[in-house]
C-alpha cells in the first residue's frame, strides 16, 4: 500500500482520515526571536499549548494536518517531534522548500547555478540536493522525512528569486516523486504563471495544490484551474480581513455544484504561534482556529447543497490522492 511520510514514520494513506492540507505550528522570524526572546517566551509554555490545541482538533475527528513550514518561516523539526510524540491521534506531514515572494535568502544568494557551475557542482542549483535530501534521507539528522514540497508566488510575481524556487522545487519532485504546494495570489492570477513554470519543468499539474485558491470568489478563474488538472486549495478558512466568512463559503458551493469538489482541498491556514502579527491583533480574526472548518464552515456547506460525499471528497479522498 503506498504511504506517506509523517513526523512520527510512513502512514498507509488510506489511514490519513479527514486531512486539512495547509496548517501551521509555529511560524517564527528566526533571526528575530533568537535575538529578542522575550516575545516568544516560555519554550515549554508554548509546546503545551500546542499539544492543547492540536489535542482540540484530534478530538474533532481531523486525523491528518500538512504542515508547510520551510525555509523562510522557522521550520524546526525537533519542537515539532515533541508535539507529535504528544498527540498520537493525530499525523503531521512537514515539507521541505523555500518560502519568499522576492529575492532568495542570502545563503543561496551568492550559490548560483552559474557558480556552482564553475565550481563543477553536480546540481546546478544548490536548492535541488538539500531539498532532495530532506524528503529521501531525513531533515537535519531527526530522522523525520518531509512530505510535501513548498515554493510561494505572491503580489510581486516570477520574480528571479520566487522562479529560482519554484524550479528547484519542480525538479525535487521530479526526482523523488513528493507533491508540490504553492503560495499563490489569486487575485492577481498568479496560478496562471505556476501552471506556466510547472508545464516548462515537466510536471504534472495534478501533483501540485494551488494554495490559498480561496482568496478569490472568481470561481471562473478557479474552474479553468481545475479543469487543467490542479488541486485548489481553499485552505484560509477564519482569516476574514479582505473577505467574508460567507464569500469563502459561497465561492466553495459553487465549485462544488459545478462539479469540482473532486479538486478541492480544505484548511485554515492556521497556526499555534505566528510571530508575523501581534498577539492582540488576533482579536479581529476570531474564526482563525483550527476548530473552524468543523463548527462553522461544514454546516454552512451542507446547508447550501454541498453533499456529504463531497465532503468527503475534499477532506478525504483528495488529499489520499494527492499523496498517492
Amino acid at each position: 500500500m503506498p504511504t506517506v511520510e509523517t513526523v512520527r514514520g510512513p502512514v498507509d494513506t488510506a489511514a490519513l482520515g479527514p486531512t486539512y492540507m495547509h496548517e501551521h505550528i509555529f511560524v517564527l522570524s528566526t533571526d528575530v526571536q533568537q535575538n529578542f526572546p522575550d516575545e516568544w517566551g516560555d519554550e515549554a509554555a508554548r509546546v503545551d499549548d500546542a499539544v492543547a490545541k492540536l489535542g482540540e482538533l484530534a478530538a474533532s475527528g481531523v486525523r491528518t494536518i500538512v504542515d508547510p513550514t520551510v525555509i523562510g518561516l522557522g521550520r524546526y523539526i525537533p519542537r515539532i517531534q515533541q508535539v507529535a510524540e504528544r498527540v498520537p491521534e493525530l499525523n503531521i506531514v512537514v515539507a521541505t522548500g523555500c518560502y519568499t515572494y522576492y529575492d532568495v535568502p542570502f545563503f543561496f544568494h551568492y550559490r548560483t547555478p552559474e557558480v556552482r557551475t564553475l565550481l563543477g557542482k553536480e546540481e546546478a542549483e544548490a536548492m535541488v540536493p538539500m531539498f532532495v535530501a530532506d524528503i529521501t534521507d531525513g531533515i537535519a539528522h531527526t530522522g523525520v522525512r518531509a512530505g510535501m514540497l513548498k515554493c510561494a508566488i505572491d503580489e510581486p510575481g516570477l520574480t528571479p528569486g520566487v522562479e529560482r524556487v519554484m524550479r528547484a522545487v519542480a525538479k525535487a519532485h521530479l526526482a523523488t516523486g513528493c507533491p508540490i504546494t504553492v503560495h499563490t495570489h489569486p487575485d492577481t492570477h498568479q496560478g496562471l504563471t505556476v501552471r506556466r513554470v510547472m508545464a516548462e519543468e515537466g510536471v504534472d499539474p495534478g501533483r501540485v495544490v494551488l494554495g490559498h485558491s480561496g482568496d478569490t470568489s472568481d470561481v471562473d478563474h478557479l474552474s479553468a484551474l481545475a479543469e487543467a488538472g490542479f488541486w485548489l486549495g481553499m485552505d484560509r478558512f477564519g482569516i476574514n480581513l479582505e473577505t467574508t466568512f460567507e464569500t469563502r463559503a459561497d465561492t466553495v458551493v459553487e465549485l462544488c455544484r459545478r462539479g469540482y469538489a473532486g479538486r478541492m482541498v480544505l484548511a485554515h491556514d492556521a497556526a499555534c504561534y505566528l510571530d508575523w502579527i501581534d498577539p492582540d491583533a488576533k482579536a479581529f480574526l476570531p474564526q482563525w482556529h483550527y476548530l473552524h472548518i468543523g463548527q462553522d464552515v461544514l454546516p454552512y456547506l451542507l446547508d447550501h447543497g454541498v453533499t456529504e460525499e463531497q465532503v468527503t471528497s475534499m477532506l478525504v479522498d483528495n488529499p489520499r490522492r494527492i499523496f498517492e
